[in-house]
């Protein structure tokens, strides 16, 4: 039986316009009768996944930024912090790139450079993290790093953004999170980590969780369970991964496969 139910956030749970499917409370409700547990599972903050789920603050287990944070109840589980000179380095590394935002990624707010003008794009930003900081430089941070981000708003983020940070991935966990953004963490750090973490803490086994994501920073989370699916709309390398597919985020595939497993008394 399945006692766990992971969800990526944009591009699954979400549609275009970024809304939870219109049945949301409802499946959550019959989830809540069957003793399942709901986690969002996101590259986003931890507090921008919150504000998406106000009236399950103190229900849901939280996997915020990529698998390095997870909170219930408001507190922390487990967190994985990155060296913070090597987190220096990488975060200023794009600095003299104006088309690319470097987003230092801490516990307490996300930290962006003023002379990079992010407030042309703050409405993106905004999407995936609440707790924002303009910050002189980021030496001046007094916060623990957990991830450091790259966002480009053109959309090219494999060909612009990537090929300059690929050098990181002998010592770093270098990722395409959308076409939007790259993300780092320490290697080894990721939602697959995070997953196996939970399993153990909670004693579930990979045959009692399911997971639905569609990029590759979803990979080693659906790696990580028995009941992996990949949305319609996935990244092609991440259908390759998944055991099952489901419809897309726009058909709300992730809300008709949980009912599906509902029915077949799977959950």
């Amino acid at each position: 039986m399945i006692k766990l139910i992971l969800s990526d956030m944009d591009g699954t749970l979400l549609d275009e316009a970024g809304r939870l499917p219109a049945e949301f409370d409802a499946m959550m409700e019959k989830l809540h009768d069957r003793g399942v547990m709901f986690a969002p599972a996101s590259g986003r903050q931890y507090y921008s996944l919150v504000d998406s789920f106000p009236k399950y603050a103190d229900t849901f287990l939280f996997v915020s930024d990529n698998g390095t944070m997870v909170r219930q109840h408001g507190e922390e589980l487990f967190s994985d912090v990155i060296e913070r000179d090597k987190a220096m380095e990488i975060v200023n590394s794009v600095n003299d790139k104006p088309d690319i935002y470097n987003v230092f990624c801490g516990k307490k707010k996300v930290y962006l450079l003023k002379d990079k003008q992010p407030e042309k794009y703050m409405d993106e930003l905004m999407k995936y993290f609440s707790e924002i900081e303009l910050v002189d430089c980021f030496e001046d941070v007094d916060d623990d790093p957990i991830k450091i981000s790259f966002f480009t708003a053109d959309g090219d983020a494999d060909t612009k953004i990537f090929p300059l940070l690929k050098h990181y991935e002998s010592s770093m966990q270098v990722v395409l999170a959308s076409a939007y953004w790259v993300d780092i963490t320490n290697l080894g750090a990721n939602k697959g980590m995070a997953v196996r973490k939970i399993q153990e803490r909670l004693g579930l086994a990979p045959e009692e969780c399911a997971a639905f994501g569609d990029y590759m920073n979803d990979k080693e989370m659906l790696e990580s369970v028995y009941y992996s699916y990949a949305m319609a709309n996935a990244y092609p390398a991440i259908k390759e991964v998944a055991r099952f597919t489901a419809k897309s985020n726009v058909e709300a595939g992730v809300m008709v496969k949980i009912q599906q497993l509902l029915d077949e008394g799977l959950c």
